[in-house]
Order: C-alpha cells, then sequence, then structure tokens
C-alpha cells in the first residue's frame, strides 16, 4: 500500500489490517456489532487526518458506514462534522463519493486502454478471461464489455465457467447477486481451476486473493497480457516464467490502484465540505492513474527492467526524495 500510494502520488501512507473472520457465517446485527466493536476498540488509533479506513476484501460501504457512526459517536458534538473524512467508501448519503465502488475496476479499464494505445492492439474486439467476480470482476467486465471485448471464462470461490461465444457478463452479474457465486450459470460450462487457467484469451485479470499466479500455473497462461486486479496474485518465480515467455504485467501497486485514488478523492471531497459528482471522479482518476502508468512505462524503457521493477522504483524513488529533503530529526 505504501508503494502503490507513492506510485500514484496520492499523500496516504500504507498498511493492511482487518479481522480474520469469514463474514459470510455471521448475520448482519453479528457483523454491524462486530465491527462497531473493533472500532471502539481502535479509538484514537484512526482519524480523520492520520489512519484512515477504507473497503477492501469482504467489505463494503455499509461497513464504512458503521466505522464512521462508532467513530463520530465517541467524539463530542462539535468535532463530528468536520470528522467525516475519517473513513472512506462510505455510502453517498453518508458522505460517500461517486464511483468509489468501481474504482479498480475503472481504473484498470483506463490501463487497458493506455497499454492497448501503445501495443497499437485493437482493444476493442479483444478477449479476456477473468478470475474473482466481485466489485474488482464485475466492475472491469462492465468496462471491457462497453468496448465490445468479449469475456470467455470467468472464475470464483465456487467454481468456473467458460463460453467459447462468450459470456454475457451484465446477466452473470444478476446471476451471482441471486445464487452468490457463478457455480452453475446456465449459460456457460463449467471448467475446472486448470481448465480456466489455459483458455487463451487476449487478457487475464486476475481480481480475487493472492498467489494465484505461480511457478506452476504460469505455464498454463496462453495471454498476452496480466492485468492485476488483486493484490499480490503472481509469485516471483510466476514473474520470471511470465517475462521469459513476453507476456506483459501490469502490476498490482499500479492496476489495483484505482480504489486508493478515489479513497483519495472521497477524503479530499470530505476535508473541503464539497460535492464530487461521476464525471469529476472518472476524469481525475483517468488522469491520476495513466500519469502514473506513464512513469512507470518510462521508467522501465529507460532501465531496460520490468514494468513491476519499475514501478516499485518510481515509488521508492519518490520516497527516498523525500526522506532526503526532510532528514531525520535529531
Amino acid at each position: 500500500m505504501t508503494w502503490k500510494a507513492a506510485l500514484a502520488r496520492a499523500p496516504f501512507g500504507g498498511a493492511e489490517g482487518g479481522l480474520q473472520i469469514n463474514p459470510s457465517e455471521y448475520t448482519p446485527a453479528e457483523l454491524e456489532r462486530i465491527t462497531r466493536r473493533f472500532t471502539y476498540a481502535l479509538g484514537d488509533l484512526i482519524g480523520p487526518e492520520y489512519d484512515i479506513p477504507g473497503p477492501d476484501l469482504n467489505t463494503d460501504s455499509q461497513i464504512m458506514a458503521w466505522i464512521l457512526d462508532t467513530y463520530l459517536s465517541m467524539l463530542p458534538p462539535h468535532e463530528r462534522a468536520r470528522s467525516v473524512h475519517v473513513v472512506t467508501g462510505k455510502p453517498l448519503e453518508a458522505g460517500g463519493i461517486p464511483g468509489r465502488s468501481q474504482a479498480v475496476g475503472q481504473g484498470l479499464g483506463y490501463l487497458l486502454e493506455q497499454w492497448a494505445r501503445d501495443r497499437r492492439f485493437g482493444l476493442y474486439a479483444a478477449t479476456y478471461t477473468v478470475q474473482g467476480f466481485g466489485k474488482v470482476g464485475t466492475g472491469i467486465a462492465h468496462f471491457l464489455g462497453a468496448l465490445g471485448c468479449k469475456c470467455l471464462a470467468v472464475e470464483d470461490a465456487t467454481g468456473g465457467i467458460a463460453s467459447p461465444d462468450g459470456i454475457e457478463t451484465d446477466d452473470l452479474t444478476a446471476w451471482v447477486a441471486e445464487h452468490r457465486g457463478v457455480k452453475g450459470y446456465p449459460k456457460a460450462k463449467p471448467v475446472d481451476h486448470e481448465e480456466f487457467l489455459r483458455t487463451k484469451a487476449d487478457i487475464f485479470i486476475p481480481a480475487a486473493i493472492e498467489n494465484q499466479v505461480t511457478a506452476e500455473t504460469a505455464k498454463w497462461l496462453n495471454v498476452r497480457l496480466v492485468a492485476e486486479g488483486a493484490n499480490g496474485p503472481t509469485s516471483p518465480e510466476a514473474d520470471e516464467i511470465l517475462e521469459a515467455q513476453g507476456i506483459d504485467v501490469l502490476p498490482d501497486i499500479l492496476a489495483s490502484a484505482g480504489g486508493l485514488i478515489v479513497s483519495y478523492f472521497e477524503w479530499l471531497q470530505n476535508k473541503r465540505s464539497e460535492y464530487w459528482d461521476i464525471n469529476d471522479v472518472n476524469s481525475k482518476l483517468q488522469r491520476t492513474i495513466v500519469s502514473a502508468y506513464e512513469r512507470m512505462r518510462d521508467t522501465a524503457h529507460d532501465l531496460r527492467c520490468s514494468w513491476r521493477t519499475a514501478a516499485h522504483i518510481v515509488a521508492l524513488r519518490r520516497i527516498e526524495k523525500v526522506y532526503k529533503e526532510r532528514g531525520i530529526f535529531p
């Protein structure tokens, strides 16, 4: 998260934390009590000007609203209105920003457009597969569907499906909302994990959990690009294999940065007591994430290194410069 923020030039630090539970095993009322008790226990460890929580795996705007309400209830009344930016990813009515739930997929879509432009590749007729069909997977599928791209296979925790004629992702989104997974979707055939990864396509989008592309599974991929919508989906050994096979990789600290960037926008919106509409959000997101892509791409070209290495170099150089300019006291 630190490197992601530095690469995107968002004025945040970075950390990951949460509760080690399976939300599907709890009722909404239980999840509310768990969330509120956790927030109360955090106390002054979070605040509107430091350590700002945001949504990630298995969390949503409702959980962010519970965190907000609990935190504000611990403040004097006159402090509450100016502390709404203590958390991002909130519902719109609670100070959220349009487009936050789709931000990772939207940002990844802008990156794919830029990648296709640089590679002189016709994205409008591209095929792709996506692993994970939650907020990120559905978001990028909606973006690519609007461009006319064809989804050939989808996999999530319930199983995998494929169709050589393409999967109607909006219809699949409705199915998943009702059945809580892609398993059993009647308009595509079921496939196992290996068959899913071996599906030939232009783009593979891992948007689920970490360590899905390993030294073993990387050899199965038959794609031009791996666009990492998840955090840490590719192992270092797999990176070497993908590079040897000539497969481009949009690294996670860039490809999944849309959520962080729009969280920053929401924080800024609340801090200024403003309201940004969806056009404001998307245009600023596009400029910010494409600029980060260009810095990574140009660094990779100048230093003749992979995009992942270049992305980390850009981030570390920025942090290094800050340390050198500010120094260390005493």
